[in-house]
């Protein structure tokens, strides 16, 4: 098992790598633009799946949350400084992260997860400007984004 790890930890250190996986939901995430009531269903499976490993997340967590803050008020039309790329990115990166069939099975305790904040830790870097942006119009805009999924 530590061989795995070491393996597996050295792949998820390589952006290329990271971004292969990644575009494998690109496809399937731009189904989602336009449509609430998908949007609105998978923000419901990522917040559930990450606020049942909120502990084994660490970093990851308020990325998560920061990913379905922007997918939410784009999808409602309440911030719109952002390209449909981004959100097309953003929205592989949460398929990914709520995919049970991803690199690492996300049932194996200490590494199954890895992948997953990996691929989120990818999207944030890669977006990180247009994420700039929008954490600082989110701070002019009080509460609005208080519940996620309303």
């Amino acid at each position: 098992m530590e061989f795995r790890k070491k393996e597996v930890i050295h792949m998820y250190t390589n952006d290329e790598l990271i971004e292969k996986e990644q575009h494998k939901y690109i496809q399937n995430a731009k189904q989602f633009i336009g449509n609430p009531e998908k949007i609105k269903n998978l923000l419901q499976k990522v917040i559930s799946k990450a606020t049942d490993r909120k502990g084994y997340l660490g970093d990851a967590w308020e990325k998560i949350q920061l990913f379905v803050d922007l997918v939410k008020a784009y999808s409602k039309g309440e911030y719109k400084n952002v390209q449909p790329s981004t959100i097309v990115t953003i929205i592989g990166a949460l398929l990914y992260f709520i995919s049970p069939i991803d690199i690492v099975p996300d049932f194996i305790i200490g590494l199954g997860l890895f992948d997953d904040a990996a691929v989120i830790g990818y999207t944030l870097k890669k977006l990180s400007k247009e994420l700039n942006e929008f954490e600082k119009w989110k701070d002019t805009i009080p509460n609005i984004l208080e519940d996620p999924l309303d």
